[in-house]
């Protein structure tokens, strides 16, 4: 991040509101993949003390958004278009797999939270509000892993939920409409409630067709 980037327009002082505003701005692309975050400017900008800005450094370290290198300082994490394209084609052979093992669930007692993960995303994308529409497009796919029922998927959507964050925060950028997110998403949900495992295949595929020309 430059010197010339101001916070002073998003004055806050408890660590939460800190994080949300650096949060924001790591994922609409404001502060770009291995920008700086230059705690002395921020907290000058902000008009904070050092406490509340660490604090919220340490939880967007934690989240998998920001790495701290000694003697360095704070950068936005990158993730590079060869890993985002292997990530993506595991997950189309894998998750079809956890959306019929998770579609009992889904269509019995977590429907309504299905539903509320689609409002949501339909929500955000209607708002452009890119960090809210990262969020819900996140928590959709990781229904099929949580209610999978199966460890060994859960701990590799674990693993990579941080990295597809900071690839959406690019890949959303990228819609000319951001609702089309949304809308895919409900076909996809559909697919996955009618439990035709081929078909939810192929919507993926094709909803993974940028991550996957970057192989």
């Amino acid at each position: 991040m430059g010197p010339t980037f101001t916070w002073q327009a998003q004055r806050t002082t408890t660590p939460d509101g800190v994080y949300g505003v650096l949060r924001t701005a790591i994922l609409d692309g404001t502060v770009p993949p291995g920008g700086q975050l230059r705690e002395t400017h921020i907290a000058a900008d902000l008009g904070i003390s050092r406490s509340p800005l660490r604090e919220a450094m340490t939880k967007l370290e934690e989240e998998g958004l920001i790495v701290k290198i000694p003697y360095r300082g704070s950068f936005v994490v990158e993730v590079s278009a060869q890993e985002v394209a292997e990530i993506a084609s595991v997950r189309a052979l894998v998750e079809p797999h956890a959306a019929e093992l998770a579609a009992p669930a889904l269509r019995g007692p977590e429907r309504p939270r299905l539903k509320q993960i689609i409002e949501e995303l339909h929500a955000a994308t209607e708002n452009n509000d890119i960090p809210a529409s990262i969020d819900a497009h996140l928590r959709f796919h990781r229904l099929f892993y949580d209610f999978s029922g199966h460890g060994v998927l859960q701990s590799m959507w674990n693993s990579w939920e941080n990295k597809l964050r900071l690839y959406l925060a690019t890949d959303h950028r990228s819609y000319s409409d951001l609702h089309d997110i949304a809308v895919e998403h409900e076909r996809l949900a559909t697919v996955a409630l009618e439990g035709d495992t081929e078909e939810f295949r192929q919507e993926l595929v094709r909803h993974f067709q940028s991550a996957l020309r970057a192989q």
